[in-house]
């Protein structure tokens, strides 16, 4: 069938290798530069700036991903991230690593950032089957959680075993950087082999009205932006490079049981998307998006309130148990509310608008924690967060995606 291809597979696979490299790079991120001098102001600054950043140049990639090639946006994509890696394990200086990171791509949350989740959304709607496209992104969401986790869970343990064998920190957490980029090399490499099966034939491409790539769907993006917006704005306080840091500071947490805490995490968050798929045929996308991130969110609050380390652990993963449940639907109605022509640029519209709204908030987040305020993050995403879902409910619940009539 179609969607078994080779680019199938591929798009898989890259997906599996970029989110391992993510999930590593988080654990260590803030601890990281933390040892390379930075004070806490400075790295919430330097991670604000890196997801402003992803957001302009993302902007830029996948708006033009339809028209210019879907596969040149993705190399470039990683070649960014190669960019970003050596940077990273080179150069001690602030401004350096920060003008690095507004250029590269560099992920503090171990969650998606750059031009491959749009650019590999719109590929993929247009190899599988609509019926098939909630279930398949659920799949698709699923690999990369348990990447990410795999990514934590090794990262924590080479970090603490590097550090048995006489590593300086600084030393241990470099060598994951460098494992960053050289994922990033191998990325550009499949890509390149890519058929032209996911580049959107030359019939349909319709003259651009607007500099986003936009026609029709021009208003229904703008909303949902904005919304998705204000999710990753609360998001955002809470990025796992933070949660790792106040788990070291709150209860001198070792790496390896870091690593394993955000593996058991992802791998929790991995099967909460898959479970959604099923859970959105019964009730529908949006009604699934928002029944299940409310109660993700109320646990996010009492993550810091919870008495003692396993009532915090446990907590945090409850939290990710169901938080994942409105990634895969959130992709797949926003593909299925657009026309296809459309769909790279909504896609990496709605993912910009993300990413916009999630660069203010970790600045915001270092002065909490560098203030001594460790709760404040915690209780401030997950109110946040609550906002958005009673917004979304009330704007899009009666626009049903095509597959609901």
């Amino acid at each position: 069938m179609l969607f078994m291809s080779p680019n199938f597979a591929l798009l898989f696979t890259t997906r599996i290798l970029r989110m391992f490299a993510y999930g590593s790079l988080a654990v260590i991120l803030a601890l990281y530069l933390t040892q390379l001098g930075l004070s806490e102001t400075q790295i919430g600054l330097l991670l604000g700036l890196t997801l402003a950043g992803d957001a302009v140049i993302s902007l830029w990639l996948t708006t033009n991903a339809d028209r210019l090639g879907r596969r040149r946006m993705l190399i470039a994509g990683a070649l960014l991230m190669l960019l970003a890696g050596v940077v990273f394990a080179l150069s001690r200086n602030w401004l350096v690593l920060t003008i690095t990171a507004i250029i590269g791509v560099i992920s503090p949350s171990g969650n998606e950032v750059g031009p491959f989740l749009p650019i590999e959304q719109a590929a993929l709607t247009q190899l599988i089957p609509a019926e098939k496209r909630t279930g398949i992104f659920a799949w698709y969401n699923l690999a990369g959680s348990f990447a990410t986790a795999t990514g934590a869970l090794a990262c924590g343990w080479l970090v603490q075993f590097l550090l048995g064998r006489g590593f300086e920190p600084l030393g241990a957490y470099r060598v994951i950087v460098v494992g960053y980029s050289l994922i990033g090399v191998v990325m550009a490499l499949l890509f390149m082999r890519m058929g032209k099966q996911v580049e959107v034939p030359p019939e349909s491409i319709k003259p651009v009205v607007n500099r986003f790539g936009l026609t029709q769907s021009q208003s229904i993006v703008a909303r949902l932006s904005a919304l998705f917006a204000l999710d990753a704005f609360g998001g955002a306080f809470v990025l796992q490079s933070f949660m790792a840091y106040w788990f070291l500071v709150r209860y001198n947490v070792e790496p390896g049981l870091l690593g394993s805490i955000f593996f058991g995490a992802n791998i929790l968050a991995g099967f909460s998307a898959l479970l959604a798929s099923r859970v959105a045929k019964r009730i529908g996308l949006i009604n699934t998006m928002v029944y299940t991130h409310i109660p993700s969110n109320i646990l996010l609050i009492l993550v810091p309130l919870m008495p003692n380390l396993p009532l915090a652990i446990g907590c945090l993963l409850a939290r990710f148990s169901i938080s994942q449940m409105d990634v895969p639907t959130r992709q797949s109605y926003t593909m299925a509310v657009v026309t296809p022509e459309e769909r790279s640029a909504a896609a990496g519209i709605t993912g910009i608008a993300r990413s916009v709204g999630s660069s203010i908030a970790p600045a915001l987040a270092g002065i909490m924690l560098n203030a001594g305020w460790l709760s404040a993050p915690f209780i401030t995403a997950g109110t946040l967060k609550i906002i958005y879902d009673l917004a979304l409910y009330r704007s899009f619940v009666k626009i049903k995606p095509p597959e609901e009539h």
